[in-house]
Order: structure tokens, then sequence, then C-alpha cells
């Protein structure tokens, strides 16, 4: 397998672009450095072929997780070229506002509006604004990672390892104004005392978290979240940015009975076309009215007729169901290919969003990065983790295990003849932020 026009095109992307990409995560140095294909020119279903021609099968992020679907899924594809024949925009609104709206709405029967952006960050930010203006409250709680925005960031102003635990390690925020210093505070999943504190410490007018992520909520620990928004007056948003519609459809949050003021949808909610939403009660929804918050793109076609189309097809072919097998064998395939090749990891993450953690101190980012490498030489873009969409199947899982047994087996000869950093035919990947050349 040759790999080089890719690589050529991001050693000339890093000169000529800031960070080489648009998105942290795409970064080639967090896979495989100086070795990862990078571009793509065509993908379907889970296959992705390269700039070379190379064909991949992604077992790894699919998309950073926007493709719920699976890659060009067919539906989704087909309604959003007829609005695109139609015209995606115009001086007019689309309908499909108003029947998305009616449909998330029908969902959360908790909610009675729904406004959109085009990313998840931007919902964030919109949410952020919409509670301030609410409760008339500065102070944010915060739990988990939120995006790139002044708010989060200025988390680091009073202290540059707030976000260490939330996000990423050496997070610098050049450019967030100095007089945010304060304003946002983190507290730790599943760490109660914490939040109480916060909120006892501060008037707090916003507590926003992920309802889940890598590991569930211990009892009562949702419960005790909305009281204390409650209690204290503070709108509580659930971001659902990554989670949702993978585990049931709608939020994971309807699984726990515990419903924020605000709840936010982003990534699979489209499959792969730019579309977030924000939906809630009507009381703080209406504060939309009192902050200036409008962007002209946000009003064109394609999101929401993706949305819809994704939406009805998640209903209809129960994909949650189908993620979450998909997810379970992974998770089961992994175990015991550690067990039989005496491997140390840790499994963390819902099963359609599943991660595998070599648990080996120092050495675990140059395992991972020789198992990536080992992946690619076998024809699968694959990292720690896996993203599962309603293309992958039971074949792709079989195959991907057989090639994960094998790399394994290299891996563990690497450890016992402590010859790692010799299998490496390049840099270790990197685990956070670094600045690129």
């Amino acid at each position: 397998m040759k790999i080089n026009k890719g690589i050529k095109l991001w050693n000339k992307a890093k000169k000529i672009i800031p960070g080489g990409t648009q998105l942290l995560s795409k970064r080639s140095e967090l896979f495989l450095p100086n070795q990862w294909p990078s571009y793509f020119q065509k993908a379907k279903g889970v296959e992705v072929w390269d700039l070379d021609g190379n064909k991949f099968i992604d077992m790894s992020i699919m998309g950073v997780g926007t493709c719920i679907l699976g890659y060009a899924d067919e539906d989704v594809n087909r309604a959003v070229k007829k609005v695109i024949d139609e015209s995606c925009i115009s001086t007019l609104n689309s309908p499909e506002e108003v029947e998305l709206a009616e449909l998330l709405l029908k969902l959360h029967p908790w909610a009675k509006m729904a406004r959109y952006a085009r990313t998840g960050g931007e919902a964030i930010a919109m949410a952020i604004r919409t509670g301030r203006a609410f409760t008339g409250r500065d102070k944010v709680a915060f739990c988990g990672y939120h995006g790139w925005s002044d708010w989060y960031l200025s988390a680091n102003l009073s202290n540059n390892k707030n976000l260490d635990g939330q996000l990423l390690p050496g997070l610098e925020p050049a450019g967030v104004p100095r007089c945010l210093k304060g304003t946002a505070i983190p507290f730790n999943y599943n760490k109660i005392e914490e939040l109480k504190k916060v909120t006892k410490e501060n008037k707090i007018g916003v507590i926003i978290m992920e309802p889940r992520r890598e590991r569930g909520p211990e009892k009562g620990f949702l419960e005790d979240v909305r009281k204390i928004a409650d209690k204290t007056g503070a709108v509580l948003i659930f971001d659902e940015v990554t989670t949702g519609w993978r585990m049931n459809l709608g939020g994971i949050h309807n699984l726990y009975g515990v419903f924020p003021d605000i709840v936010i949808y982003g990534k699979a909610i489209s499959n792969g076309f730019p579309m977030a939403v924000v939906v809630g009660k009507k009381k703080v929804m209406e504060f939309f009215q009192k902050s200036f918050i409008s962007s002209t793109y946000w009003t064109e076609r394609i999101g929401p007729v993706a949305a819809i189309t994704t939406i009805k097809k998640i209903k209809k072919q129960n994909v949650p169901s189908h993620l979450n097998k998909i997810g379970n064998l992974i998770n089961e395939g992994w175990r015991k290919l550690a067990e039989k090749h005496d491997l140390k990891i840790n499994i963390t993450g819902i099963p359609p969003l599943t991660t595998f953690i070599f648990d080996y101190k120092k050495n675990s980012q140059a395992l991972h990065t020789l198992f990536t490498q080992e992946m690619l030489e076998r024809g699968y873009l694959a990292s720690k983790s896996v993203y599962v969409s309603y293309s992958h199947n039971e074949r792709h899982i079989k195959e991907y295990l057989e090639n994960v047994d094998k790399a394994f087996e290299l891996i563990k000869n690497g450890i016992e003849k402590d010859n790692i950093h010799n299998l490496l035919k390049g840099p270790i990947a990197h685990t956070g932020f670094k600045r690129l050349t």
C-alpha cells in the first residue's frame, strides 16, 4: 500500500492553514504522524478511499461522529439532492424549519420551542447566552467538553489546568478577554459535592454538562443536579451534541428520566450535513428574543431536510438498537483478544461510542500509535475509539477483530521484547493540543 498524496498534501496544508485543518480531532498527528492518509476522495457506507486510491474500512470515528447511518446514506442524500435542485436558500424561509421543530418537540414533551444552528459549538454558545439572559447571571458551572467559545476557554484564565480534566491538557485561553476570568467554573462528573460547592460560593446562572459520556451516572447524580438547578434558579443545559440519537431516539437523558431546561444536538442528527439544534422550555427559549442571536446560513434548507430524513430513518430502522448491538460485539471482541494476548486494556464509553485504552503508563501512547499503524497496513482506519454507524455489520466486526487479533499479537511481542519503539515507523501520535509548523 502506497500512501503518498495525502501525506504530501498534509505537509503542504500545515504551511498555509493554521493547524493544518479546521478541526483538532482530524489532525494527522493525533493518529499516525507522517503515515496517515489525511484526505479522502470518496466515502460510502463504512468504506473510505484516499487520494492514492487505497480503500479503508473506517473503524475509527466515522467523520467525528457525524455519520450515524454511514457515509453517503442514500435516503438522506436523495432528500438533500432534491432541495439542492429546488434551491437550498431564498429570500423566504424554509418550511422544513417548522416541520423539524414539530418533530423534535414531539420527541421531547417537556420542551416547547426549538432553534437551529449549523454546528454544535454554535448551538452551545447560543444556549449559554440565552441561559445567562434568562437568569441575569454571568457565571456558568460546567462539566465536560463544550466547544471552543470564549465562555468555555475562559475557565483557564483563573487556572490554566481547569480544563485539563475536561478536555485536553495545555489549552491556552489566548485571545479570550481577561474580564471573563471567574465566569466559567468546572466540576467533575459524578462529584455532586463539587457542584454544591460551586453553586454555594457563586451565583451560577447556567449549569451545562453531558448527561453521560465515558461512564454512567451514579445513583441520584443527575437527579441531584436537577434539584440544584431548581433550588438555585440556574438554567440546566444537557449537551448531547455527541451522545444524542445513539443509545435511543433523541437524547440519552430520556433513559434516565431527568429533563433539562435545554438540550443541544448536533453531529449525528443530520448524518454529515451541517446541523445543530437547541430544544428547550418556552420560558427559557423565549429569551432568544431578548438577545441578538441570528445568522444567514442558519436559514439554509439542507440542514433541516437532512435532519428530518435522518431522524425518521433512525426511528423506522431502530438504529440505536443496531448501534448498541455492534458496539457490544466490539467490546466483547476487545476483551477476549486482550485476555488471549495478556494485554492490559480498559474499555470505556457507551457501546455506540466505545473506546479501549492500553494501560501501560508512559508506553500507552506508543502502543496506541503502533495499533493504528498495524491496522492501517491491514486496510483499516483505526484508533482507540470506534464510533459505530448503521452501516457497520457483523461481517465488518468479525473481519476487524481478526485483524485486531494480529495487531494485538504483534504488540504483545513488542512489549515482551521491549522493542515497541523499534516497531514504529514514525513518531508517536500526539495526545493533546500541540502547535504544528
